[in-house]
């Protein structure tokens, strides 16, 4: 009985991983909601889900919006016309833009389980005006 339980419990152990999911955002020059866009450019996810940045198009990358990530998370930058794997280790709001398309809106918005205590931060940090509308579409979609 105890070589099944300790089977099971390593299983589990092992199995924990492989239940995060990953989600695919594509960086655009042409999508749904116009120019320079991430598609989805909001994720709701969990914590330890992972989310793929994918260039369809060059002339992209992905940089976190300072004062828009959850309290702990370093800030980081890919580089440009490459794929990127942003690991969601904590709960939060997650601010992401394209640095070269920033003055053309080109942001997105991750959710990572059901904290949303940087809201506000995300709310009020400072974005050019087009930017601003998306991440405030972006801020409509999170469940607090």
């Amino acid at each position: 009985m105890k070589r099944i339980l300790s089977i099971a419990l390593a299983l589990g152990v092992l199995a924990g991983p492989a239940l995060a999911a990953d989600h695919q955002v594509q960086m655009m020059n042409k999508g749904a909601d116009g120019a320079m866009v991430f598609e989805p450019a909001f994720v709701k996810a969990e914590v330890g889900d992972t989310v793929t940045f994918v260039p369809k198009d060059k002339g992209h990358d992905v940089v976190s919006l300072p004062g828009m990530l959850p309290e702990g998370v370093a800030e980081f930058e890919s580089k440009l016309n490459e794929q990127f794997v942003l690991t969601l280790d904590k709960p939060g709001l997650y601010g992401v833009k394209c640095k070269p398309h920033l003055p053309m809106g080109m942001v997105a918005l991750i959710q990572a389980g059901a904290d949303a205590s940087n809201y506000d931060a995300v709310a009020t940090g400072k974005l050019p005006k087009k930017a601003r509308a998306r991440m405030d579409a972006g801020l409509a979609q999170v469940t607090r």
